[in-house]
Parts: structure tokens; sequence; C-alpha cells
């Protein structure tokens, strides 16, 4: 079952998890293939089940762990917190970064463009997810590049001069 799988993390982002849930999102999830969609509310309200959606739908607020979650779905749609694009990145999902523009140091935006810059990631804010729900083409995006914990050691030692 082709699932989509949306995490805003342990904050509150009701405009997107309304976003995801509105018709037009799951009707372009519907027409994308999608028969499935998880959503990760936070410290936000759990949304009444629906029953008018042609995509099964399931709601929680935390888990000890996202990667069961991230690990299964096919489509990820998340808030711009750098925990949730890295390890939905590190996963090599597919992933679509949502900013919250109502933060007031939207510190979010410059992630997400950057990860849009090294075609990692598409990125939008609520107003435009339906459009890019319709819109995408997760063909073009490319792997994220795995992390080099060694070059960041290797740069300790020298700073603190055990090299």
């Amino acid at each position: 079952m082709k699932s989509v799988f949306v995490t805003v993390g342990t904050t509150s982002f009701e405009e997107l998890i309304a976003t995801a849930r509105s018709p037009p999102a799951l009707q372009a999830l519907q027409s994308r293939g999608y028969q499935k969609l998880v959503l990760q509310v936070g410290r936000g309200s759990l949304p009444q089940p629906s029953r008018c959606s042609a995509l099964a739908v399931e709601a929680f607020r935390f888990k000890d762990s996202l990667a069961e979650d991230l690990q299964s779905a096919d489509l990820v749609i998340s808030h711009a917190g750098a925990g949730s694009c890295l390890e939905t990145l590190e996963k090599g999902k597919p992933l679509i970064v949502v900013i919250n523009d109502k933060l007031m140091d939207n510190h979010q935006l410059e992630l997400a463009k950057q990860l849009h810059r090294d075609g990692c990631v598409l990125y939008c804010d609520c107003s435009t997810l339906v459009e890019t729900l319709q819109s995408m083409d997760l063909s073009a995006l490319k792997p994220f590049p795995p992390g080099q914990p060694e070059k960041f050691a290797s740069f300790l030692d020298k700073v603190l001069g055990l090299q």
C-alpha cells in the first residue's frame, strides 16, 4: 500500500495537518496512487476521523521513534525542522518540506532552500502544498550524501591540538 507520512516533529503545526487532510490534497495524493496517509501531529490536535476520504488516514501525537514510519513511507511531508529533514533524507525517502511561515525567526526557510538548491527536497508552504503535490517529480530528487563524521572528528582533533 503506497503511503505518505506527514510529520511535525515535537511542535504543533496545525495548518500543515489541516492542509494535508484537505480534500484537494487527498485528491492529489490519490491521483498519484497513494492509498494511506499517516499524520504525526506532535502537540497539535488529533484530527477527527474522516470517512469521506479515499485514503486510509491514521494519526498519532508522538512515538519513541519515527524510524519505522519513515521507513515504510513512500513520500514524507515534513515541517522544516533539521532533525526531521535529515532523518528522512538519511533513509533515502523523497521529501517535501513545508515551511511554517508563521514563525518569527524563520531559520527553517534557510535549511529548506539549501536542501532544495542541493536537489534533495521539494519545498513549499501550506498555501502551495496542493500545487506541489500535483506537479511534483520525485524522480528528479538527488540522494542525500551520507555524513562523514570522521572528517569532523579529525577537525576537532586539529583544533584541540590532539593531532
